[in-house]
């Protein structure tokens, strides 16, 4: 008997009618989504820490003649705003929702236990992509993700908050914060890290995922030219470590030895020549807030102009780069035709970043920890900008790069979130070449693009009910360079610095940690008039400033601000439960892919360890035994002409220790640390139990590093030690090594989780 929908049984929902034959049944296709007809491609393209001076069409001194073309081709926003910080930022973006409220109210290398701080994005939000690609888009992602917490980056992590169950149906890039740009750390494919023992001498990070998102493109485009593509472009550069092609550095070299004053006077007038600020807009006095001062940079001592300069070279070398690959991919577009039909956005994350503090640093990872070393830098100025070092700038460029503004990425100041944004439509936006001046900010994009492009933004996703999207489109802004602005209101908050925007009228605060928060910290600024809050408000307006203090105060509780970090870094130390099963023994065979870097952080964060090596050893055998790190920092064991050495690379300098000669047979190697306070190791390496040598006072690695996760019989991508590298690239190891096995020991008595009590103490102080 013939069966049609209206049927009960395995043919319910189908749409035609099946018969007995083929020739007898009518065929009936499920509806695939399909985008509006001549819907345009899309690519949204966020630069990380990029300030907002720092390109030619926003009145920056660094050659961008393709991100020129493409504002001459569209418009420029002179007052767009994002967070100040990068996760957050690029959470609000994709959902259209404030961050807090989207789950991630700082940057993803936390997990405190509050709704605001999941560092995953909320199950409530539906993605950029997502919704695209349920619209008959095709999705990809290339760049910098982090957007899932540190422990989920794991190999055995969950990956529900990753690029691919998110909505990209294809990824290439990193999942972290940053990387190194010459060897990336760790690069995934969709779901999988990619195995890279050696990285080519001229790669480069940038230029690579520039190369993965024209091959996406010509794959999609011969395959179906009329369909439409979302590509979010999601660049590493311009955030630390600072390095840069030598080409790209060289043509900048010199370039900034007028220092830091002189540069934010220069970029001042071209923004005034320009229209990008009026001609009244005052240029604030150099940045002199405790913690965030910047010393006259005619105060320096000339080394350390000469080797500030040089850092600076090696940022405008990046931007540089940049701008280059965005060349290649206009190009690419206008090789294809799809140019002119193709949205490209391009803005940045937050402000310029001051994370290189007062003096700068060659290695960013030791300097998290406290430790600038200039002079040691300026040894080895040579080397900053290449693969053997992790620099930052000092804090003095950041605030050039963020001018005309006061203050940083981080900072609720406009420095901090104030950014360039240039979009580009020839098929859909006049009045090329235009700047609007309407306060606009980043979740307005989401339902920009949605209306831009004729779709309708979800009610919900995967059966549960979407928080409403807090962005407004701004097309009305787009369309007439008089219409009103759209996005009225908006709260900020990041490490405990707060805003509130309404109408013009602006309250912020600096909050210096360990203190009390309150409406003594408001700040008040008409930036109708005042657009670079030089002029305090605050006492003459002391009911404005009540009127905005009472809105923040509203919107932090809807958004999920709360709880505020009060200068303890709790939100660092507090995990949940399940994060323990990362620290448990491990035990690694040759063959087996780097162990990703939360895992390996587990065995040794803040702690003592042991590294046990079994091998059967033969004369002549050689290579690397276990490496953990790269030029960052790390450590490793190998065997050079039957010699075990042990190296510490701390980010500034390497330390050895001689283990002797190994006799051939079997052999069990042990490095065994303590960590017995005051931020060091003291080591211990023995063979088959006899003891070949000791160390005391080694630092022991906090922050970030080791940056790399754990090889064994191979030091691969980034080197822990450069001399072994030079003489024998990763050097595999050639003998047979058996495995290597960590067991984490004792924490050190400072160490951050043995004090939450005490931070906890601290921090009810300033409930």
């Amino acid at each position: 008997m013939p069966a049609s929908s209206d049927d009960l049984g395995p043919y319910v929902g189908f749409g035609g009618r099946v018969g007995r034959t083929f020739a007898g049944s009518e065929s009936w296709w499920p509806e695939r989504p399909t985008p509006p007809e001549g819907a345009p491609n899309v690519i949204v393209m966020l630069a990380d820490d990029l300030g907002y001076s720092d390109l030619g069409c926003f009145g920056g001194e660094i050659p961008t003649p393709n991100l020129d073309r493409l504002a001459q081709r569209g418009l420029r926003y002179t007052n767009f705003h994002v967070t100040p910080m990068c996760s957050p930022t690029r959470a609000a973006l994709l959902t259209g929702i404030n961050s807090h409220a989207a789950g991630v109210g700082h940057v993803a290398h936390s997990d405190a236990g509050f709704p605001g701080y999941a560092m995953e994005l909320s199950e409530h939000t539906s993605t950029l992509a997502e919704t695209f690609r349920d619209n008959g888009y095709a999705t990809f992602m290339v760049g910098k993700w982090h957007l899932a917490k540190d422990s989920d980056l794991a190999n055995a992590g969950r990956r529900h908050s990753w690029p691919v169950q998110r909505g990209f149906e294809s990824f290439h890039g990193i999942l972290d914060g940053f990387t190194n740009f010459h060897h990336p750390h760790r690069l995934v494919r969709d779901n999988t890290q990619i195995e890279v023992d050696r990285y080519p001498d001229d790669y480069y990070f940038t230029d690579d995922i520039t190369d993965e998102a024209i091959n996406r493109i010509r794959s999609l485009k011969s395959s179906n030219p009329t369909k439409p593509f979302f590509c979010y472009f999601s660049h590493g550069a311009v955030h630390a470590p600072l390095q840069a092609k030598a080409d790209d550095i060289a043509r900048h070299a010199g370039r900034y030895s007028m220092g830091w004053d002189e540069l934010r006077l220069q970029r001042h007038r071209r923004l005034v020549e320009m229209g990008i600020i009026g001609q009244d807009t005052q240029l604030p006095p150099r940045n002199s807030e405790l913690a965030h001062d910047v010393a006259p940079w005619d105060d320096l001592d000339p080394r350390q102009q000469e080797l500030f300069a040089h850092y600076m070279a090696v940022y405008a070398g990046m931007v540089d780069n940049v701008d280059q690959n965005v060349g290649r991919l206009i190009d690419a577009l206008e090789e294809l035709g799809q140019l002119d039909n193709t949205i490209i956005i391009f803005t940045s994350d937050n402000g310029a970043s001051r994370e290189g503090e007062e003096w700068g640093t060659s290695s960013y990872y030791t300097h998290l920890m406290g430790e600038p070393e200039w002079e040691a830098d300026h040894d080895r100025l040579d080397l900053i900008g290449g693969p053997q070092t992790i620099p930052h700038f000092p804090r003095g460029w950041a605030m050039a790069c963020n001018t005309p503004f006061r203050l940083y990425k981080i900072n609720t100041h406009a420095g901090g979130h104030q950014v360039p944004f240039i979009i580009s439509w020839p098929d859909g936006i006049g009045d090329a070449g235009s700047t609007r001046r309407q306060y606009t900010f980043v979740t307005d994009l989401y339902p920009s693009l949605m209306e831009m492009c004729g779709i309708e933004a979800p009610a919900e996703r995967n059966g549960k009910q979407l928080e409403p999207l807090t962005g407004s489109s701004i097309t009305s802004t787009i369309e007439d360079p008089d219409a009103p602005a759209v996005h009225t209101e908006q709260y900020y908050e990041m490490w405990g610095h707060r805003g509130y925007y309404r109408d013009g009228w602006e309250i912020v605060t600096i909050h210096q940690g360990l203190t009390k928060f309150g409406d003594h910290e408001w700040e008040l600024y008409d930036l109708t008039t005042d657009p670079t809050e030089c002029t305090n408000l605050a006492d003459t307006h002391p009911d404005k400033v009540a009127e905005l203090a009472a809105a923040w105060e509203q919107a932090a509780w809807d958004n999920q601000v709360y709880p505020l970090e009060e200068g303890t870094n709790l939100k660092h130390i507090y995990r949940p439960e399940w994060v323990e099963q990362y620290e448990h023994p491990v035990t690694l065979v040759p063959g087996t892919p780097t162990l990703e870097r939360w895992r390996s952080q587990r065995m040794l964060w803040g702690r003592g360890f042991k590294c046990t090596v079994d091998l059967d050893f033969a004369a002549g055998d050689e290579g690397i035994l276990v490496a953990h790190g790269d030029q960052g920092g790390g450590y490793l064991l190998s065997v050079e002409d039957d010699r075990l050495t042990f190296a510490h690379n701390d980010g500034h300098r390497m330390r050895r220790l001689d283990g002797g000669t190994l006799a051939p047979g079997t052999r069990r190697i042990v490095l065994e640390s303590t960590a017995p306070g005051g931020n060091v190791w003291d080591f211990s390496l023995t063979v088959d139990g006899d003891e070949r040598a000791t160390g005391a006072g080694f630092p022991l690695f906090l922050s970030m590093a080791p940056f790399e996760g754990i090889d064994v019989g191979i030091d691969r991508r980034s080197p822990v030690d450069w001399e072994i590298y030079e003489r024998h690239g990763p050097f595999p190891w050639t003998g047979s090594l058996e495995k290597v096995t960590y067991e984490p020991g004792p924490h050190a008595p400072d160490a951050p989780t043995q004090m939450i009590g005490l931070l906890e103490e601290m921090g009810n102080k300033f409930e």
